[in-house]
């Protein structure tokens, strides 16, 4: 355990001002742990710990663009200076821009796909991940204990793979092999990597037809997220079963 201002358990949850975030870090929170809430829009992030304190749970608020280093740094110099530790990584944040490239909505084929829209795709759901785990880890390692959970989803798996919506697809293929290269690395310092497909949701980006609660969507998050130090690590999961890659 890290010395530090902190003794309850940490963790980060970007994207969490809305949909699975917010409700990741709400399930996190009622298990004692303290939650740092992030978000790109300080304005929304605040309203979404304020919600979450008027529910009675520990959470903070610090501003967060997963695809600027030096709002990632400035994450880091916070954890350092409010919590002196942290546990747990939950990289939620993420884009879902092919339905923007089309006037066939969420159906952009690869051979229209622009590269601008790729490269706006991984600076958010790949790059960004990388950063925090960058800046994040050491403070894991440091302690001996760390969690990281990449959502990603059932649209990044190769032995499922269709067309349409290809800057997606292939920016949850690459974090899924982010998810795996993170896990080879961490070995030994009982930090555990896992990808966790939360499945279709019914959030602002999955949309109103959506299977599955926010609720249930989070649950597979959190299960990752507080993994026993025997548990797996460099995995893909849905509601705790794996899941091919």
């Amino acid at each position: 355990m890290l010395s530090g201002k902190n003794t309850k358990p940490v963790a980060v949850v970007t994207g969490a001002n809305r949909g699975l975030g917010l409700e990741t870090a709400r399930q996190l929170a009622k298990r004692d742990i303290q939650v740092i809430v992030t978000s790109r829009n300080p304005g929304k992030g605040e309203m979404a710990m304020e919600k979450l304190l008027a529910e009675g749970l520990d959470v903070l608020f610090q501003p967060l663009d997963v695809t600027s280093e030096s709002s990632v740094a400035e994450l880091g110099t916070f954890i350092h200076s409010h919590c002196g530790r942290l546990d747990i990584l939950v990289n939620n944040a993420g884009v879902f821009l092919d339905i923007h490239s089309t006037e066939d909505t969420g159906n952009a084929s690869v051979f229209n796909a622009s590269l601008e829209t790729l490269t706006m795709t991984l600076k958010t759901n790949l790059y960004g991940p990388l950063l925090l785990s960058q800046e994040l880890a050491p403070l894991m390692k440091q302690q001996h204990y760390g969690r990281i959970v990449n959502v990603s989803s059932g649209m990044g798996q190769l032995s499922d793979m269709e067309g349409k919506s290809p800057a997606y697809r292939i920016s949850k293929t690459a974090l899924n092999a982010l998810t795996r290269i993170l896990a080879a690395e961490t070995q030994g310092y009982n930090i555990l990597v896992n990808s966790v497909c939360p499945g279709w949701v019914r959030t602002d980006m999955g949309g109103s037809g959506a299977e599955r609660t926010v609720e249930e969507g989070a649950s597979g998050i959190v299960w990752a997220a507080t993994l026993p130090d025997n548990g797996p690590t460099g995995g893909f999961f849905r509601d705790g079963q794996p899941i091919p890659w």
